[in-house]
């Protein structure tokens, strides 16, 4: 060829030596299962030399060699598969051999870059020999390695005819089972549909049988109804009749037994008239004696009351008086206790009738101002008309506006205190 003499520099070269020794180390480390690893030939050491060659045959090459390795590659995967082990070593191998590979190259780029022009084209028309070489033996092993693919592939192809054949064969026999089944499956449902229709017929008969027999059922309840409702009608009638009969004689009775408690409330009124006018005559009476002896016993009282007065007047004066110019507190907290006790005095109007020997006892609280709080029996007489009028004796008789005249640390004391009450004392 006219394109071996061409000179070429130096950077192509050293990639194509990079590259060749890349694919001589990978032919050398993998192994066909079908074939025995070839001999690695003594000229793979030395492979720096450059290339005459086109960039185009160059990538075309390079593409085959790539092929080739990635077909080796995929047998190579094929038998990592059957054998783990052995793969993870080749392939640590591989990475190995491909850093040295690389390393090398790099080592004989350098020394390609200085080499001079004529050991180049030497080493060129060398690597270009040794390359159609290999091109030659590669060429080989790719024919036989198409023939070894297309062999492989007509087996597979006869395995794959076979497969398909019988692959038809089962697809028919379960085409014709699927038919037998939807044969038998369609005879089914027209059998069950025969089925569902005489059930639909016979149930229709049945429903027709009792629409009759309830009609019957309906015309006989409404002909017994008709009839009891003529007999019930008959029997209210008769009723109605023996309710007026009944009805009349009950009224005659009550009119008769009206007219006997008539006359028998008339003569019980003039019984009870003429006991109510004795009655009436003798509560009079005892009502006049009561107030004779009333008012006898209220004039006594208010004598009695009225000649107290008088001399309680001129007690409470002199007792105020004394409240008022008291110079030591006790002096003027009795006098303030005697002050109460003869206002209460004068105040109390002792109920007539009162049992001998009575005796109250009333607990009086006062405020601040000597107004009266609460007044409460704390031992009762055992007659209510006396502990009332003791109570109202003490209400009658406050307020107290003398307790503020005490001392202001005897208030306190003197706004709670106990009042006994027997008829003419009080203490």
């Amino acid at each position: 060829m006219a394109r071996d003499d061409q000179r070429v520099g130096y950077g192509l070269p050293t990639v194509l030596a990079v590259a060749l020794h890349l694919v001589v180390v990978l032919f050398s480390v993998i192994s066909l299962p079908s074939r025995e690893p070839e001999p690695t030939s003594s000229s793979i050491v030395q492979a720096t030399l450059v290339s005459t060659e086109t960039v185009t045959d160059q990538a075309q090459r390079a593409e085959a060699a790539r092929s080739r390795a990635l077909a080796r590659e995929a047998e190579e995967q094929r038998q990592a598969e059957e054998a783990a082990a052995a793969d993870a070593a080749a392939r640590e191998a591989e990475r190995e051999a491909q850093r040295q590979a690389e390393e090398q190259a790099r080592e004989e780029a350098r020394q390609a870059a200085d080499a001079a022009e004529a050991e180049a084209a030497r080493r060129a028309e060398e690597a270009e020999r040794q390359a159609r070489q290999r091109e030659e033996q590669e060429q080989a092993r790719q024919a036989e390695a198409e023939a070894e693919r297309q062999r492989q592939a007509e087996v597979e192809a006869e395995r794959q005819r076979q497969a398909e054949a019988e692959a038809e064969r089962q697809r028919q026999a379960e085409e014709e089972a699927r038919r037998q089944r939807e044969a038998e499956e369609q005879r089914r449902r027209e059998e069950e549909a025969e089925r569902q229709r005489q059930a639909e017929a016979e149930a229709e008969r049945q429903r027709q049988a009792e629409e009759e027999a309830r009609r019957q059922r309906e015309a006989e309840e409404q002909r017994r109804r008709e009839e009891e409702a003529e007999r019930q009608r008959q029997a209210e009638a008769e009723a109605e009749r023996q309710r007026q009969a009944e009805e009349e004689a009950r009224r005659q009775r009550e009119a008769e037994e009206q007219r006997r408690r008539e006359e028998e409330a008339e003569r019980q009124r003039q019984a009870e008239e003429e006991a109510r006018r004795q009655r009436e005559a003798e509560e009079q009476r005892r009502r006049e004696q009561e107030a004779a002896r009333q008012r006898e016993a209220e004039e006594a009282a208010r004598r009695a009351a009225e000649a107290a007065s008088q001399g309680l007047d001129r007690a409470i004066e002199g007792e105020s008086d004394a409240v008022a110019n008291a110079r030591q507190g006790q002096e003027a907290a009795n006098s303030f206790i005697n002050l109460v006790r003869r206002a209460v005095e004068q105040a109390w109007v002792i109920p007539p009738n009162v049992p001998g020997g009575a005796s109250a006892e009333v607990a009086v609280r006062l405020g601040p101002s000597g107004e009266l709080f609460t007044a409460s029996i704390t031992r009762s007489s055992g007659d209510g008309a006396f502990d009332r009028s003791a109570i109202q004796a003490v209400e009658q008789a406050a307020p107290f506006a003398e307790l503020r005249q005490l001392p202001a640390n005897l208030q306190r004391d003197y706004r709670q205190f106990n009042l006994r009450f027997t008829p003419g004392d009080v203490r």
